[in-house]
Parts: C-alpha cells; sequence; structure tokens
C-alpha cells in the first residue's frame, strides 16, 4: 500500500508520536505550542484520520483515553515529501539544490556529507 500524503498537522502530530511514542490526545495537544495549540477535538478528529489512513493505531485505552502509536517510520514518510517535492521541481534534483544554496539553507557541511555520500555509492558501485 501507498504511503498516503500528509497534512501539516498531520505531520506534526506524527512528530509527537515518532518523538514520544504512544501518547493519548491530551498529551499530544500538550506537545503544540501554546500559542497555536489545536483544540482536544480538533486532534482527535485528526488523529482519527490517521488512523483510517492507516499510519497510527490505538494501542489501548486507559480510562477514556485511547494511546495512538505511529505504525509508519519517520524516514518512510520523509522519503514521501521528498519525492513529493522533487517533482514539483520536474523530477531534478539541480533545481532543488540550487534553490537550497541561492537560500542560504544549504551549509558547506552538508555538501561535504552530501560528497561523502556519493564518494561511498561509488566505492560500492552504485551509480
Amino acid at each position: 500500500m501507498a504511503l498516503p500524503k500528509l497534512t501539516p498537522i498531520e505531520l506534526q502530530i506524527m512528530d509527537v508520536l515518532w518523538t514520544h511514542g504512544a501518547s493519548a490526545v491530551r498529551q499530544v495537544q500538550e506537545e503544540f505550542p501554546e500559542d497555536s495549540r489545536p483544540a482536544y477535538t480538533t486532534l482527535q478528529t485528526v488523529l482519527y484520520r490517521l488512523e483510517g489512513k492507516k499510519v497510527v493505531r490505538r494501542t489501548r485505552k486507559i480510562g477514556n483515553a485511547h494511546l495512538f502509536e505511529a505504525i509508519v517510520d519517520r524516514a518512510s514518510v520523509q522519503r514521501r515529501a521528498l519525492d513529493d517535492v522533487l517533482r514539483l521541481f520536474g523530477g531534478q534534483a539541480q533545481p532543488m539544490m540550487a534553490h537550497l544554496v541561492q537560500s542560504g539553507q544549504l551549509t558547506m557541511d552538508d555538501v561535504r556529507e552530501v560528497e561523502r555520500l556519493i564518494e561511498d555509492l561509488e566505492k560500492k558501485g552504485t551509480p
């Protein structure tokens, strides 16, 4: 099954679950900044939506509170998001990299790390 697209609030909730593990709606809510904290019912609805997308599941119930946990890993979601962004650049990485350089978001340390990864791939004979 293909990984579904996630909205910004869904990604924020997933980040809480990846960072803190199984959490109740109230625990998820408390991880949002106080000045932009969504309502409890909003988060509950989004968690149910994530459950429907099969990216979270209810693990157990404590009192009236269900605990939710991520069933997809962060790396899979990151790959999906990067693939989507790359498609916006026509499937070519160069325009995206140029944007990152021009905007100051790509540091020399980042470039060195990419060079190291490329060298490792070349040693392994991977194109």
